[in-house]
């Protein structure tokens, strides 16, 4: 049973940053994908970010030059690090982790299996 658990969300004033961390359990050791998604109240729940076993990595449009996703493997740990935050990145951050595809796939919340609890950042202006 593969397990996901999210931490290091927050509340910060805009421009500053924070580190997410995702550990998982259970998870294959290679073909995965593990995805970083946020959900506002009232949205659809939106792709940030995901990193592959290949270390292939993607952003949302949105976070592209201020998010940076990576893994360490020995850990089972996959990051989040987020700069310059801004007001309209607060969400709930959820990691989300199955087997990679292709980048259709990589980027569709519906394609996950399995999900975190999720961790609430909240950025003030």
């Amino acid at each position: 049973q593969v397990q996901l658990v999210e931490s290091g969300g927050g509340l910060v004033q805009a421009g500053a940053s924070l580190r997410l961390s995702c550990v998982s359990s259970g998870r294959t050791r290679d073909n995965y994908a593990v995805g970083w998604f946020r959900q506002a109240p009232g949205k659809e729940r939106e792709f940030v970010a995901a990193i592959t076993w290949a270390d292939s990595t993607y952003y949302g449009d949105s976070v592209e030059g201020r998010f940076t996703v990576s893994e360490d493997k020995a850990k089972n740990t996959v990051y989040l690090e987020m700069n310059d935050l801004r007001p309209e990145d607060t969400a709930v951050y959820y990691c989300a982790a199955d087997r990679a595809g292709n980048f259709q796939a990589i980027v569709a919340a519906g394609r996950y299996n399995y999900w975190g609890q999720g961790t609430q950042v909240t950025v003030s202006a």
